[in-house]
């Protein structure tokens, strides 16, 4: 049996069904913020349950342009956490501030205990990264931000219908940035992006921003940039968030059935803890275990597409040097490189399919 860790020749099966209205877009010329852009806004907003979405070009535009309209920028600091995908420190550095690592707990997100110690008089943000469809303790990063003065954006890429204390990612800071990546929930065919905000200003300017600047066709506002969401991949977005709830709830039934079989086995396999005040979606299920490189290539070996998220750490990556961090500068984070697993999880996948991913990792340790 194989089992991929892609599920997008299932997710696009009816290709038909897209290229309809694909179809019409074209038929209408209707290509650069065209009105499938505002609706697939408005529906992305009422499942996230919050005022204002702006579709850009892609998670990390996400993250770059309100921070670039709330002024973060050269000689400013930005904490964020150690263990997390480039982009979101790429993000940081493209506004022109310094990314300010912090060490992540035992569920994959920023330590928040650890959060006071890395603020300098330079800080001026914190970016908790709800990494694994795991969320951030939101309650704990606000009221640290409040007391001393920081912004909070929120990289949700990972983190699309997860909340906190039944208070939805995307609601806790100023801006909120999620990815429409091939690999999301919630995915269109190239990259996209969508800001959340609870602020009108903010939301207008972003749509501002995004597009030169421009007020119409002939009189720029601000200076901007082209950031725009394609009508292309917005008709594309439209027709899959209709289905975000039911897709959210399979990951989970996923996930729970993989923490129910991975907790009896003692010692070898680690399952991290999940917070009763979390809805954790499952983005990516990954387990700590002994012998991980073993494990992966006997997994593979069998057709299981499994992967390593990530195998060397982003504070010791070359773009990484003139941070100023070594090895050791994050223990947490530098020993899940060694022994965290990344296995197939999404919304497709069938019993039998799960059944036998369980069933060749516990065979892998003889359980």
């Amino acid at each position: 049996m194989e089992v991929n860790f892609s599920y997008l020749d299932r997710q696009f099966a009816d290709i038909d069904a897209y290229l309809g209205d694909i179809r019409r877009v074209a038929e209408e010329g209707d290509f650069t913020l065209g009105a499938a852009v505002g609706e697939f806004e408005k529906d992305f907003a009422k499942f996230i349950g919050q005022p204002h979405a702006v579709g850009v070009a892609s998670g990390t535009d996400a993250l770059i342009l309100p921070m670039n309209l709330l002024g973060i920028g050269a000689g400013d600091e930005v904490i964020t956490c150690a263990s997390t995908f480039i982009a979101t420190l790429g993000a940081i550095a493209a506004v022109g501030a310094t990314p300010v690592l912090v060490d992540c707990d035992e569920g994959f997100v920023i330590d928040v205990d650890q959060i006071e110690d890395a603020i300098t008089d330079k800080t001026k943000a914190i970016l908790p990264v709800h990494y694994t469809g795991n969320v951030a303790d939101m309650p704990s990063i606000m009221s640290i931000a409040e007391r001393h003065g920081l912004l909070v954006f929120e990289d949700a890429c990972q983190a699309l219908g997860a909340s906190y204390d039944d208070k939805p990612v995307a609601s806790w800071g100023i801006a909120s940035g999620f990815s429409l990546h091939p690999l999301k929930a919630i995915n269109v065919w190239g990259d996209g992006g969508v800001v959340l905000t609870q602020d009108a200003e903010l939301a207008e300017m972003l749509r501002l921003y995004r597009n030169h600047g421009l007020i119409n066709r002939d009189e720029a506002e601000i200076f901007g940039v082209n950031s725009r969401l394609d009508t292309v991949q917005a008709v594309v977005g439209r027709r899959l968030i209709r289905d975000a709830e039911d897709i959210t709830e399979n990951r989970i039934r996923v996930g729970e059935r993989y923490d129910a079989a991975f907790r009896a086995m003692n010692g070898c396999v680690s399952v991290p803890r999940r917070k009763q005040e979390v809805r954790h979606v499952f983005h990516l299920y990954i387990l700590r275990v002994e012998r991980r490189d073993e494990l992966y290539a006997h997994l593979n070996s069998r057709g299981i597409e499994a992967k390593i998220h990530y195998p060397k750490p982003i504070h010791l990556q070359k773009a990484s040097e003139k941070l100023g961090y070594q090895r050791g500068s994050f223990p947490v984070t530098e020993e899940d490189a060694d022994r965290i697993i990344s296995l197939p999880l999404h919304q497709y996948l069938q019993e039998d399919e799960i059944d036998y991913v369980i069933e060749e990792v516990k065979n892998f340790y003889g359980s």
